[in-house]
């Protein structure tokens, strides 16, 4: 088994919504898991050989087991239908360390906090910790029905800790009730630090209406990308190492081809997010899709998320 992969078993599975399930993990080997950072996140290695990545909900304090929890989504790729209808109390599976690309700054004077739905899974170690360290901080958490959202119960308590408030917003009351993301951007004082983790258009909201703040103040993590991902085709990847040369075919991505050809490569959530599938640009100018490269990162074009970005130039030559 290669280094980084740890092997675990669910040893809780509980019901924290009408469509979201938790799923306690614990390592089969006795020790401790290893250390994360609140907003971390962990890819679990299904049996058919998918990988898909989910927020750890679980206190960063809390070593001896790691507990994510996954929405029953109708139009799953995969990994939630597994997770709901095929896990089970006592199977083990592999997942990788955690990896933090939604990092919660701890020297913030306020930190806001905005969910949306299945969202509230990375805020939920944001709050405990900050409970922890007695910072200042409020959540809005909105979810189509009350029965929708997942933790209620725990965030109730966690709410009693003092510099805290949670503001509950439901789809089916009046829109002057609803959560009103360019209100809470404009009333946020200047130092404040705001966090968004929902569906896209509530990240969509989000970004426009922080636009006018310090980006340093303002934190985001999506679901899926905002862009489509380039399936035109039409150009040839090469491989520096591999030594072939492939062509990119309407309707497919650059993972597609590189798996089609019977490399392996990594990836992970197919939608631009993770960036698991990150590989580096030898020559030629990618068509960057992602939402995980910093736009320094893409202006180098010296890095391609290859699940879902492209290529402008004839032929993009890969480190493969």
């Amino acid at each position: 088994m290669i280094p980084d992969i740890i092997r675990i078993k669910i040893r809780q599975i509980r019901l924290e919504s009408e469509e979201t399930a938790s799923f306690e993990l614990l390592p089969i080997n006795g020790q401790d898991m290893p250390s994360f950072t609140p907003g971390a996140h962990i890819d679990i290695h299904f049996p058919n050989g998918m990988r898909r990545s989910y927020s750890l909900v679980n206190d960063c304090a809390e070593r001896r087991h790691y507990k994510i929890a996954v929405k029953k989504e109708a139009e799953s790729r995969g990994g939630s239908k597994w997770m709901h209808d095929s896990a089970r109390v006592g199977m083990t599976l592999d997942i990788s360390h955690p990896s933090n690309d939604f990092e919660l700054a701890e020297t913030a004077s306020h930190t806001i906090l905005i969910a949306g739905g299945i969202g509230i899974t990375p805020i939920m170690s944001m709050i405990a910790r900050l409970v922890e360290l007695g910072l200042s901080w409020e959540l809005h958490y909105s979810a189509r029905s009350i029965a929708h959202m997942a933790f209620r119960d725990e965030l109730q308590v966690l709410a009693t800790s003092g510099n805290s408030a949670i503001n509950l917003y439901v789809d089916n009351i009046t829109e002057s009730e609803r959560l009103d993301i360019d209100t809470i951007s404009k009333t946020a004082a200047s130092n404040a630090h705001l966090y968004c983790c929902g569906p896209s258009g509530m990240i969509e909201a989000f970004v426009a209406a922080t636009q006018n703040r310090e980006p340093e103040t303002v934190h985001y993590e999506r679901f899926v990308s905002a862009q489509a991902a380039a399936t035109d085709g039409g150009f040839e990847v090469k491989l520096a190492r591999d030594g072939r040369t492939l062509r990119v075919s309407e309707g497919k991505s650059i993972l597609d081809t590189l798996l089609d050809a019977g490399l392996d490569v990594p990836y992970a959530c197919t939608q631009g997010i993770c960036g698991s599938c990150e590989t580096t640009v030898l020559d030629g100018t990618p068509d960057h899709r992602d939402e995980c490269l910093s736009d320094q990162q893409r202006a180098t074009n010296k890095s391609i998320i290859i699940c879902c970005s492209g290529s402008h130039s004839k032929t993009l030559t890969l480190d493969l």
